[in-house]
């Protein structure tokens, strides 16, 4: 090791040095290597006494064997040591007195005499980088979050997307099965078609819980009975679990007050638990059960519980089960959102879902949400209506449809023209403009997204001229989450449809603008 340096010729007595080293925020130690390899500690300074006891007990000897929590670290330092240049910076891991860990850096060479019997002298100086480490580890966790937040965000701009070119075709099918029901509502096709209707709803709901994740959507709240919800649930699935051989049981509890919520999203929560639940069932080759229970925590809560006797989860998958694009299914199984969305859809309405499993022991998740009071006035859920246009209340009406969508344009102009209507098609916006401004509607149905002039810049050009025509303007979109779009809603103060919309909802809306 090089001499000390003395800068104004006067070296500094010994206890001058001693008060330094006993000063210095830095563990420093003096230690002495036997010719058998054998390290031990002679001198201390408090900031290494303290480091190593910690919270208590008698501080260990750094180069003591058991004081090391990896023996290839003590190994790689008593290495260094024969290296001229020693060691310098070497993590480490230390364990004190009490137990706990230090996380430190070493830098330790050996002194320049050989005793008589051989023995050196060894400096190390300990550092304390435990803090240092939690702040890097913060660090990355923040890193992380926000390469989370990137990817949720160009989720939410691809969901945008793609709920727009699935809700379309998914529109005109709801479309177009409404009005079949209602045709053939007395013949034996009734049934296929009602379950027709039914199942394009289910894939509508899907698309809208994906869209409920990625961002915020405008939710209809209702007074929903959770019992209708979770046996309703049960009945899409039940086929499906017989056919892998899971038995579902259910348990629902009498009397249960209503909750205050959307029953599609509610529906979709407990949907994504029966299919998580079957999932891990799979694993097995013996099938399995699956329980599902609702019962009333107290007045104001209300539980639904789903749980299966599968392989269960180890404490590292049960701790990441709620990450969004965690999975543990293989590739094209899953793609890790589905407790993700229920457990944004139940934050969102004001309760929380919790899960308990060990590795044998099945899984059981449980949901509490705040049961409706007594105060709370709002419509409880309904079966979905069917288009009525046996009034026929648009007679000697003009409607002009404005959508690029052929097939949903067709399925919305003839369930109008059944209501009486004449009904003027354009589309795209630039037709629908030229049209209006041709001859006057009584209402005018317009596609946010068209081509050539979008759905905004059709409602500017027709305000500017008849304020009172655009008025009667009722928009239809496939999503205007969180875009500009919404905030022009906004503005217009105009109707507007969320894709896939019943044709039942649409008439209502018309009939609100025309009478």
């Amino acid at each position: 090791m090089a001499a000390l340096i003395e800068t104004d010729g006067h070296p500094p007595d010994e206890q001058s040095w001693l008060d330094l080293v006993a000063t210095l925020p830095v563990g420093l130690a003096l230690a002495t290597l036997d010719p058998d390899g054998q390290g031990r500690t002679r001198a201390a300074n408090p900031a290494l006494l303290a480091l190593l006891r910690g919270a208590s007990g008698t501080p260990p000897d750094v180069l003591a064997a058991s004081t090391w929590i990896d023996v290839e670290e003590f190994n790689r330092l008593r290495s260094g040591l024969r290296e001229p240049r020693g060691v310098t910076d070497m993590p480490a891991r230390l364990r004190r007195a009490d137990g706990t860990v230090a996380h430190v850096e070493i830098t330790a060479s050996l002194g320049s005499r050989e005793s008589a019997i051989g023995s050196r002298d060894i400096f190390l100086l300990v550092r304390d980088v435990g803090e240092r480490r939690r702040r890097e580890e913060q660090s990355r966790d923040l890193y992380q979050q926000l390469l989370q937040a990137e990817k949720m965000a160009a989720l939410g701009q691809t969901m945008s997307g793609v709920a727009h070119e699935l809700n379309n075709p998914l529109g005109a099918i709801l479309a177009l099965a409404e009005r079949l029901r209602l045709q053939a509502a007395r013949t034996p096709l009734a049934a296929g078609l009602a379950t027709l209707h039914k199942e394009a709803e289910r894939a509508a709901r899907i698309a809208r819980q994906l869209l409920t994740f990625a961002r915020k959507r405008h939710t209809t709240r209702l007074m929903v009975p959770v019992n209708e919800v979770v046996a309703e649930t049960v009945r899409l699935r039940e086929a499906d679990l017989q056919r892998a051989g899971i038995r579902v049981t259910t348990h629902l509890a009498a009397d249960l007050p209503d909750v205050f919520a959307d029953p599609h999203q509610l529906q979709q929560v407990v949907l994504n638990l029966l299919i998580n639940a079957e999932h891990a069932l799979m694993r097995q080759d013996a099938g399995g059960h699956v329980q599902i229970q609702t019962s009333a925590e107290g007045a104001d809560s209300i539980r639904i519980e789903v749980a299966d006797d599968g392989p269960g989860m180890s404490a590292e998958v049960l701790g990441r089960i709620f990450d969004p694009f965690f999975t543990t299914k293989e590739v094209g199984e899953g793609t890790g959102l589905g407790l993700a969305v229920a457990q944004a859809i139940i934050a969102e309405h004001g309760g929380h879902i919790d899960v308990t499993s060990t590795p044998g022991s099945g899984a059981r998740f449980a949901i509490d949400l705040p049961a409706a009071g007594a105060t709370v006035q709002a419509p409880r859920a309904q079966t979905a209506p069917v288009a009525d246009t046996s009034d026929r209340f648009g007679l000697g009406l003009r409607v002009l449809l404005a959508d690029d969508e052929p097939a949903l344009a067709g399925a919305v102009a003839d369930t109008l023209r059944d209501a009486g209507f004449e009904v003027t098609m354009a589309g795209d916006g630039e037709e629908a403009l030229a049209r209006a401004r041709a001859q006057t509607f009584d209402a005018v149905i317009c596609d946010l997204r068209m081509p050539r002039v979008d759905g905004p810049t059709f409602y500017r050009a027709i305000a500017e001229y008849s304020a009172p025509q655009a008025r009667r303007v009722i928009f239809v979109t496939g999503d205007v989450t969180g875009t500009e779009a919404a905030r022009f809603l906004d503005e217009s103060g105009c109707p507007w449809l969320a894709k896939p919309f019943r044709l039942a909802e649409l008439l209502r809306v018309v009939r609100d603008v025309v009478g």
